[in-house]
């Protein structure tokens, strides 16, 4: 009998169902392939679930999150809820769903596809073969810091890491180093911000059980600059929730479009994996919006969650023969393009690559 998965699914708003609908439609066909079974369950979060229930995140969708194998999401917000009381809107929906769950640990990978080096605004010899991982601490910082307050006059907000908390994500990020390339960069303000000299204290401690990993630490302002220099520097970028936030962002730049690059959220019993980009809902229903970036965060649930690492490969590989074939969503249609395809299109001709993959 063929192993059975549970996963809940996410779509939020904007783009968010059209690009998970696109990778529902790959993961069903790895699925055919390798012989096990996807059963999907769907939930509400963000805007949409404000609109029908009143609260961004209902009680329902965390019961069903935390009863599933994973979680694949798709993207939340837009500017019709911007002008809601903060804990109504659809990005503390979202926050308060990685603190139910616990996904304190953010993988974020940046890989430069061949045929889309010049997709990249910076120069090609710059960006050429990069690939590294943005490690981000996820469920404390500044974000989640207490006390914070404001009134017409001040406001402010407290950036709060203990040292559990700082243990356990530089543990994930060491692990990960082990597997690629052995090189980690502890990432903070350690100059300025005492929270960031316990960060990097703890990180130094956590380093003696890993010693084949290279450790180094660099402020974040000089990290956001060594990024555009040269970005082949770094393999694994360990670093807490503002700083990862912004660090991720301008990373994910170096691809050439932010709807290619996944995200995976971890920790607690059950992981979140989604595109690193927004709802965009300025083109929702338009048939444009790029899904590669939800097609590859769900090869990294296959991986990480349930762990079908064949058929994350086949995905992985029909990411890169379907752009090495020169289709393109329009976002990437400058770089190479044979065909320019529609979200439905290129999610359908990845599922048919991945059928064929022997």
């Amino acid at each position: 009998m063929s192993k059975r998965y549970n996963i809940a699914i996410i779509k939020g708003d904007g783009i968010g169902p059209e690009i998970v609908d696109e990778a529902i439609k790959v993961l069903d066909s790895v699925a055919a392939k390798e012989d096990f079974e996807l059963a999907y369950n769907e939930y509400l979060m963000g805007g949409i679930a404000y609109d029908v229930t009143g609260d961004p995140l209902p009680n329902e969708t965390i019961l069903g999150c935390k009863g599933a194998d994973a979680i694949l999401f798709g993207a939340i917000g837009g500017e019709k809820w911007d002008k809601l009381p903060r804990d109504k809107r659809p990005e503390s929906g979202l926050l308060r769903l990685r603190a139910e769950l616990d996904l304190f640990a953010n993988y974020r990978p940046v890989k430069v596809y061949k045929e889309l080096v010049d997709a990249s605004t910076l120069k090609s010899e710059v960006v050429s073969g990069v690939d590294l991982l943005v490690m981000r601490e996820l469920t404390g910082g500044i974000y989640f810091g207490q006390p914070r307050e404001k009134n017409e006059d001040n406001a402010f907000n407290t950036m709060v890491y203990s040292k559990d908390e700082i243990i356990r994500i530089a543990r994930v990020g060491f692990s990960a180093a082990m597997k690629r390339g052995k090189k980690l960069c502890s990432v903070d303000k350690a100059n300025v911000l005492e929270v960031s000299q316990l960060w990097r204290d703890t990180v130094e401690e956590v380093a003696k059980d890993y010693p084949e990993v290279a450790l180094s630490h660099m402020y974040v302002d000089n990290a956001a600059m060594q990024l555009v220099r040269d970005p082949k520097q770094f393999d694994v970028i360990l670093t807490g929730n503002i700083f990862g936030d912004i660090l991720s962002d301008e990373a994910s730049m170096i691809s050439g479009s932010i709807g290619l690059l996944p995200s995976a959220s971890i920790g607690g019993s059950v992981g979140l994996f989604e595109p690193i980009h927004g709802s965009a809902p300025d083109i929702a229903g338009q048939g444009i919006a790029n899904p590669i970036a939800t097609i590859a965060s769900a090869s990294m649930m296959l991986r990480f969650a349930l762990g079908e690492d064949e058929a994350a490969n086949k995905i992985d590989r029909a990411i890169e023969v379907v752009l090495k074939d020169g289709y393109r969503t329009q976002d990437i249609s400058l770089y190479g393009a044979k065909e320019v395809c529609s979200t439905d299109d290129i999610g359908s001709i990845i599922a048919d690559v991945v059928s064929k993959i022997s």
